[in-house]
């Protein structure tokens, strides 16, 4: 098995500096090209942060897997049962009741659910 190799999180530069690059804001930090002139990381300067460029990609045999499991999104009990060994299941937008269905079929089946956050708790009586 290959596991995926840790990518460094590109940030926006300067992004620490100023409120409206994110720094209290996680996902306005995202990646923008470096544009200035004198710009030392788009200099590739040693010590500043590194820049996405196509030697980051992923493997092809990892790529679009999540814990190394091949992703299968299930919307009904007919796609569940479509799931072959090795893959992971994310469910879709289900209501409570089918959400259960799906669930137990999927324990049942031994098939991993990488979305059960959505699960609730069971209601106590």
């Amino acid at each position: 098995m290959e596991f995926k190799r840790k990518k460094p999180n590109f940030l926006r530069v300067e992004w620490h500096k100023k409120i409206k690059l994110g720094s209290t804001v996680k996902k306005k930090r995202k990646w923008r090209g470096a544009k200035g002139r004198h710009n030392k990381i788009r200099l590739g300067r040693k010590g500043r942060l590194s820049r996405p460029k196509i030697g980051w990609g992923e493997n092809r045999k990892t790529k679009g897997r999540i814990e190394n499991l091949v992703v299968v999104r299930v919307e009904n009990l007919n796609d569940l049962s479509k799931v072959k060994k090795g893959e992971g299941i994310i469910i879709g937008s289900l209501g409570k009741k089918k959400r259960k269905e799906v669930i137990a079929k999927a324990n049942e089946m031994k098939i991993k659910i990488l979305n059960k956050y959505k699960e609730e708790p069971e209601e106590k009586k």
